[in-house]
């Protein structure tokens, strides 16, 4: 008998999953009347427990007594998976919390279908690490770990561009599928005949995502007024320096804040407030650690983005949580320059997928977009630069993956 397989698309910012019924993918609803996930965990202090996904953000809205966790996708292949933390009244490594999590959505979609899942057909993206093939092992390695820690006996992985592919409409061309996520962009070039199936040419992927442009947006807007750039003068004589750029980056990296709630971090932004030329920046600084904020005024940033993914928009980033009356602008010309690098790098690594294809980017006649990152202005602007002969296809991008997944998991242990 062939074990029932469930596909799972768990993702840096939001999870899915589901099978495939008839032909066609059926998506689990994660929460009432949701197909996606937020791939956020909160664990709550009274009573101890862990929340998951639209639930665990309410936590941190609400201001419950917990500490709030996302982006854990991004620490696989690195040493901090495995570090243990003292969380809802635990010392736990990121490993358990990822099985926790990946756990809890093989029991909801059990719930739902009536069936048990004993193994799993995972996505993957195409480099968990850009330069780097030992962590890139090790990333596939520690996912494994968590899934069998999850109650799985066992789990196969799909490139998660090659999952939306098996998703996307059957449409005869040249095509190249982004795929750009929470915390990666991964391209699969493609060629499909009139009534096949399509053939795969090549593969590639980057480590940037969803996550970085929030990061970018947050250093060069939000950041600055917090003290980022800011004098300090030398306690020991005279003269000054800039503050540290670590902290902020920091600060400005989703899966890094947890890290920062630390006597010694609030410590040192005291010590900066104390002798800074702008004491008012560096105390916005010292009350998002105190008060444990960080993540909110990500979401801030977040929020902000997609108000100002509309060319010509007026969009600010609402900073009110830290200051009455604060904001940043965030035009669509303001993201575009901090965004600029990133572009480049995305479409560089979308050329190189041409390249290991071996097709030309002017004959591409397809790019079928994937992922919520995908959808903003500069990634289809730039795309469209290099493959201008080609038609955007973005109807399915939220799913696609998912959608893929769950067609393929039927035969992923024949």
């Amino acid at each position: 008998m062939m074990p029932f397989t469930l596909g799972i698309d768990f993702g840096t910012s939001n999870s899915a999953a589901g099978i495939g019924v008839n032909g066609t993918p059926w998506l689990a609803e994660l929460e009432p009347g949701e197909k996606t996930l937020p791939t956020a965990v909160f664990f709550e202090v009274s009573p101890n427990r862990m929340r998951i996904g639209r639930s665990a953000t309410r936590g941190l809205i609400h201001g419950d007594e917990g500490r709030f966790l996302r982006a854990l996708k991004s620490l696989l292949g690195t040493p901090l998976l495995h570090e243990e933390r003292r969380l809802g009244g635990e010392r736990l490594t990121f490993v358990t919390i990822i099985a926790r999590f990946l756990a809890e959505v093989k029991k909801r979609a059990e719930d739902q279908t009536r069936m048990e899942f004993t193994h799993a057909l995972s996505g993957r993206p195409v480099r968990f690490h850009s330069a780097d093939e030992a962590r890139n092992a090790k990333a596939e390695e520690d996912l494994r770990l968590c899934y069998q820690e999850a109650g799985f006996k066992d789990v196969q992985f799909m490139y998660e561009p090659e999952a939306a592919l098996r998703s996307a409409a059957p449409r005869a061309g040249l095509g190249l599928v982004v795929d750009i996520g929470g915390g990666t962009s991964d391209f699969t070039a493609f060629v499909q005949e009139d009534g096949a199936d399509p053939q795969i040419l090549a593969s590639h992927g980057v480590r940037l995502g969803g996550t970085d442009f929030d990061r970018q947006i947050s250093i060069d807007h939000v950041m600055p007024l917090l003290g980022r750039g800011s004098q300090i003068r030398n306690a020991m004589g005279g003269g000054s320096m800039p503050a540290p750029n670590r902290l902020f980056n920091d600060l400005a990296t989703w899966q890094m804040i947890p890290f920062l709630y630390t006597r010694e971090t609030l410590r040192m932004a005291q010590d900066l407030e104390r002798h800074a030329e702008e004491p008012e920046k560096l105390s916005r600084l010292v009350s998002v650690l105190e008060e444990e904020i960080g993540h909110d005024l990500a979401f801030a940033v977040e929020a902000g983005k997609i108000a100002a993914n509309t060319p010509g928009s007026d969009a600010r980033v609402d900073l009110r949580l830290i200051e009455r009356g604060l904001s940043t602008a965030l035009g669509a010309t303001d993201m575009a320059r901090s965004l600029n690098p990133s572009m480049d790098t995305i479409r560089d690594a979308a050329s190189e997928t041409l390249r290991l294809a071996g097709v030309k980017s002017q004959d591409v006649t397809r790019l079928v977009m994937v992922g919520g990152s995908s959808l903003l202005g500069s990634v289809e602007e730039n795309l469209r630069v290099l493959c201008p002969n080609a038609t955007v296809e973005n109807d399915n991008a939220l799913t696609a993956v998912a959608d893929g997944l769950a067609l393929a998991a039927d035969a992923a242990f024949q």
